[in-house]
């Protein structure tokens, strides 16, 4: 057995016949409520760059959110908070940053979070345009489905929501746009499980960390899809909470997702990938 995750017991030692199964540990279901737990205590470790920087992500999905319903495109802002999810893990590379250095027992400094990109800029560049490619998919997709259901709908947010919710064609609306979103995240869940947590751990570039990450996944299917349900839960209710929630939400997953990196992939001090 192994201890390499921080936030997991024993995981299962590595073994099998896949590209870098060798290097993916086995976790269990209720794994990922030990990396949340292992999150917030590095929250209350480090609270003023973990705050700082989720309020600063907070504001800008409240400008965004504003800006859209000014531009007079308030449809948008339903999907863009969804597509949020989708790329989320790109901001969470500073927490990985502030984790990083907790675990290696050092204060963190904002002189480490600028830096967690140095030398990995094509790595984690790589990752980040993958997600935001599923993030423009789901927005043009969002966009045509409320088109083709409410081709004569008034564009203002009340009728938006009135439609939506009470009517049959929101009902549809609300059906696919779960099923073609969900198909979406899992892909999105695919590449970025642990991929910029490898690369910014300088364990591997932009596509060994690809292929790490999505092994990771299909081995442990039932423990990523709880931790998958996990982000998406804490994510919703930052925005619930009228996007001043992000402000903590943000940062506790980010820190929880490095102690999931730490829990599933065996990483030797010595190795890249």
């Amino acid at each position: 057995m192994t201890t390499d995750g921080p936030a997991s017991d024993a995981p299962a030692k590595p073994v099998g016949h896949f590209p870098f199964e060798d290097r993916i540990n086995t976790v269990t279901t209720t794994d990922p409520w030990l990396w949340l737990a292992a999150g917030w205590r590095d929250l209350c470790v480090a609270p003023i760059y973990s705050l700082s920087i989720g309020a600063l992500f907070s504001g800008l999905g409240l400008a965004i959110t504003a800006g859209l319903y000014y531009m007079g495109v308030p449809y948008l802002i339903w999907p863009m908070a969804a597509g949020f999810i989708l790329i989320a893990p790109i901001f969470c590379t500073a927490f990985y940053a502030i984790s990083r250095c907790l675990e290696q027992g050092n204060k963190p400094t904002l002189a480490d979070v600028l830096s967690i990109w140095r030398g990995k800029i094509v790595g984690v560049l790589g990752a980040g345009l993958a997600l935001v490619f599923f993030m423009l998919i789901w927005i043009r997709v969002a966009a045509l489905i409320y088109a083709v259901n409410f081709p004569h709908t008034s564009l203002s947010v009340r009728q938006i929501a009135l439609d939506t919710l009470f009517t049959a064609d929101g009902l549809v609306f609300i059906s696919i746009g779960t099923v073609i979103g969900g198909i979406l995240a899992f892909f999105a869940l695919l590449v970025s499980a642990v991929s910029l947590q490898t690369i910014v751990d300088g364990k591997a570039g932009f596509m060994p960390a690809i292929m790490i990450s999505i092994f990771s996944v299909f081995r442990n299917f039932l423990p990523m899809m709880v931790w998958a349900a996990i982000i998406v839960l804490f994510t919703g209710a930052g925005f619930a909470l009228a996007y001043v929630g992000l402000t903590i939400t943000l940062p506790l997953i980010g820190h929880a997702s490095w102690h999931a990196y730490r829990a599933v992939v065996h990483t030797p001090d010595d190795e890249v990938f």
